[in-house]
């Protein structure tokens, strides 16, 4: 994620203080906040339900995902530690627009709407992080558009495992995708399961990625994305 400070998921740092962390404040802050645990394929919310509560995940992966009126499902994006959850209840969305499920074992921070508004105007770092947050998932939207608009399912994929694996991103240790199926994949970025998997074992034979300990992403494919 690009942000005018230098971030990492949960903390923030400027110039030489010390590094702010959200997890850290969320813990021990007075506020108001209840953990949740969620097994694997467990709902967390669905689509139309009431918007009264923001998440923080501290452990594991949840998957936002949309089913229009004909039954099909586009994957939004997959969240991880440090990412927050269904933070348009803090502006004019009082219904979910999406689907969140539990892609691994998860553990939330769950906070209701109008505590965490409280904790906002009180606190000004935490403020700043989370606008931050808001922004930048709000540019990778952007983003996931005019690749679904321009580009071809390849690109796409290519740039989807590149996000997945933090390609680039600062104090990441990037290169290994979390266990996403390719199913989800083809769901992200619009396109079947046997394309992905044509294209996975393509990308497999020139190198650019390696089955192991998880799937290994190599920075040269940053050259399909780059490809005319």
């Amino acid at each position: 994620m690009t942000r005018a400070i230098t971030m990492v998921r949960g903390e923030v740092k400027t110039g030489g203080k010390a590094a702010f962390s959200t997890q850290t404040f969320l813990e021990s802050a007075g506020m108001a906040r209840n953990v949740a645990q969620f097994r694997i394929k467990a709902t967390i919310f669905t689509q139309g339900d009431r918007a009264n509560s923001i998440m923080y995940i501290q452990k594991g992966r949840v998957k936002l995902s949309i089913v229009n009126e004909a039954g099909k499902e586009a994957v939004l994006a997959v969240l991880e530690p440090g990412d927050f959850l269904g933070e348009g209840c803090l502006t004019d969305q009082t219904i979910r627009i999406g689907t969140a499920t539990a892609i691994a074992p998860t553990t939330l921070l769950m906070i209701d709407k109008k505590e965490m508004i409280r904790t906002l105007r009180e606190e000004r770092e935490f403020s700043d992080r989370l606008i931050s947050y808001m922004l930048s998932r709000n540019i990778r939207v952007e983003e996931d558009l005019v690749d679904h608009l321009f580009n071809l399912t390849e690109k796409r994929l290519a740039r989807t495992l590149l996000l997945l694996a933090r390609y680039g991103k600062m104090n990441q240790p990037g290169e290994v995708v979390p266990k996403v199926s390719q199913e989800v994949l083809g769901e992200m970025i619009g396109a079947t399961r046997a394309h992905v998997n044509l294209f996975m074992s393509k990308f497999k034979k020139l190198g650019f990625i390696i089955y192991g300990d998880g799937l290994h992403v190599n920075g040269s494919l940053l050259s399909r994305v780059l490809q005319d």
